[in-house]
């Protein structure tokens, strides 16, 4: 059984997984009814010509009766209809559950009776309405790499589902890729070893045969989308058809004044080689040269999907560079074309107007708009926008609605441009000095906008700093590393929509008049502390995400102002 994400991001863990399987369960909210991802993966599934189960869970809810489930159906219903669905599709068996409870039954009911309280009913359904695999023991082996991991003794390892013949340990292979002038042989090899998956555990086999899904060794070059064959096969099996990726960021190397104090892989290229061994196991990412030396061109689905890569990369040890998202356009008959989304926002009736407000500025267009079935108080919008008006919006999103409001967003097909975007985000604030922060200088620039900063942190610091434990006897002591400043920091937002260089460095003078202030009576406001996934939709053209193992930077491309000024006019990619 396969598992597969909802959010679009990762659209590409599915459709490399959903032609591996015979049959879906499709698992909808019996009081909420089929949600945005719903359509995205079911559109995955009945693509590939399965028939999926509706299972509708949570009925045991006080709220959800057998009309109200009934209205889901019926929903359902029309969702299959829009996305294309066959006359054997539409006739798809319905079950009721209680995951929560543990029981699935065939007919509604709130508590079926204690002998039958156990998923027996789902897993029937299973085996009377999934067909058994249809491919031929007798035809030579073929299989489609669906999947691919290394291991530290037996090399690359190869999971896919067999399409047709019998595979043995020891048996000659060789991989095949289909290309434009044809079929062409990666690598001639044997299968050294092959596993199946029995439970959570792989466990060692001698021998597989067609509709098995197994893990083979033996082979050091094929990759995802490649067809494993016995020798004498030419012909490949059709590649995973994936979405085209949206969204390009930029990855470098690191090369502020602060560089190579946290990391430990910091050349270009050891980034490379860590972007081009994800881009081998992730289809959905592709990595090619960038623009300047020892940089790469990373291109995905979304931030989202970007943003984990660097997460990891960032606790693997690796301090990089990183630009904003950049949308890919296409062009076709002279005319510019963009990605446009499809997004549905669920909020509470107050927060409708800002919703509106905000998503006209970035170019949404509203296609419709109504209440949640169900729920009192809530509004359900479906909307197109940009993917470029999209960069940004959840955090502001989450951040306005407290968390209550739920975004989904999914590629919908490359349209004409739709113009430039309305003002989307305040200036910044720029540091001009060298040294540590003092809480002299903030008190005096809290006026001027949000400091990310605040006294004795390394100026720009968008993460908490170091807390050191000294223990001298039995008193515990506190100490902040102090940590110099470089001039191009960003280290707060302005009020206004225009950039402002300031010097957060600057210290008091000193006299030999006693004053009757001191440092220690500032108070000043906490500071605005964000994410890695806020900072990447943050970020303007000319501005770069300083990332290291353990901080998080924001800072301008070009950290001497006089430089800054001379490119402001220049125009960005």
């Amino acid at each position: 059984m396969v598992d597969t994400p909802g959010h679009a991001d990762f659209g590409g863990e599915v459709e490399r997984v959903v032609g591996m399987v015979e049959g879906a369960v499709l698992v909808v909210d019996a009081g909420e009814g089929p949600l945005a991802q719903t359509k995205f993966v079911l559109s995955k599934a009945l693509k590939y010509g399965l028939r999926p189960i509706l299972l509708l869970n949570k009925v045991d809810r006080p709220s959800v009766s057998e009309e109200s489930c009934n209205e889901v159906e019926s929903l359902v219903f029309d969702l299959f209809a829009n996305l294309g669905a066959t006359e054997e599709q539409l006739d798809f068996p319905v079950l009721y559950a209680s995951a929560k409870e543990g029981w699935a039954s065939l007919t509604f009911t709130k508590s079926p009776p204690d002998n039958a309280k156990d998923m027996s009913a789902l897993l029937d359904s299973i085996v009377q309405h999934v067909p058994s695999p249809d491919g031929d023991l007798e035809a030579p082996f073929q299989m489609l790499v669906s999947m691919m991991e290394r291991d530290f003794y037996l090399g690359r390892i190869l999971t896919g589902r067999v399409r047709s013949g019998l595979v043995r340990v020891g048996d000659k292979v060789h991989g095949l890729r289909s290309t434009d002038d044809g079929v062409q042989k990666i690598e001639d090899g044997k299968v050294v070893k092959l596993m199946k998956k029995k439970g959570t555990s792989m466990v060692t086999v001698d021998t597989a045969g067609a509709g098995d899904i197994i893990s083979m060794a033996g082979l050091a070059t094929p990759a995802i989308g490649h067809t494993v064959s016995n020798s004498d096969i030419l012909s490949a099996l059709p590649t995973i058809e994936l979405d085209p990726p949206t969204i390009s960021m930029t990855f470098g190397v690191n090369d502020s004044p602060l560089a190579g104090r946290d990391g430990t892989h910091l050349t270009g290229a050891k980034i490379g080689n860590r972007l081009m061994a994800e881009a081998e196991t992730n289809l959905a990412i592709n990595v090619l040269p960038g623009p300047l030396s020892e940089s790469y061109e990373v291109q995905g689905r979304g931030e989202l999907q970007l943003g984990i890569l660097i997460e990891n990369m960032r606790r693997e040890g690796y301090e990089l560079s990183v630009s904003p998202p950049r949308v890919m356009y296409n062009t076709e008959r002279g005319e510019r074309l963009e990605p446009i989304e499809e997004v549905t926002v669920e909020v509470d009736e107050e927060h409708v107007g800002f919703v509106m407000e905000t998503l006209t500025h970035r170019k949404g267009e509203v296609m419709d708009m109504g209440p949640v079935p169900g729920t009192a108080g809530r509004t359900r919008i479906f909307l197109t926008c940009p993917s470029r008006g999209l960069v940004g919006f959840k955090g502001i999103f989450s951040s306005f609605t407290r968390g209550t409001g739920f975004m989904h967003r999914a590629f919908q097909s490359y349209a004409k441009y739709r113009g430039q975007l309305g003002n989307v985000r305040k200036g910044v604030l720029v540091s001009v000095g060298k040294g540590l922060i003092t809480s002299h200088a903030l008190m005096s620039l809290e006026a001027r906008g949000i400091l990310f900063v605040s006294p004795g942190m390394e100026v720009s610091t968008l993460l908490h700093c170091i807390i050191y434990h000294l223990r001298v006897g039995d008193n515990s002591f506190l100490f902040l590393p102090l940590f110099k400043a470089y001039e191009g920091m960003i280290v707060g937002e302005h009020s206004r929509d225009s950039d402002l260089d300031i010097n957060p460095v600057r210290t008091k003078e000193l006299n030999n008049i006693r004053a009757a202030g001191k440092d220690e009576n500032v108070r000043l406001s906490p500071p605005r502390l964000m994410s890695l996934e806020e900072a990447i939709g943050y970020v303007a053209a000319d501005e770069l995400i300083e990332v290291t193992p353990k901080v998080i930077r924001l800072r301008k491309k070009y950290l001497d102002a006089t430089k800054r000024k001379m490119m402001k006019n220049k125009p960005m990619d």
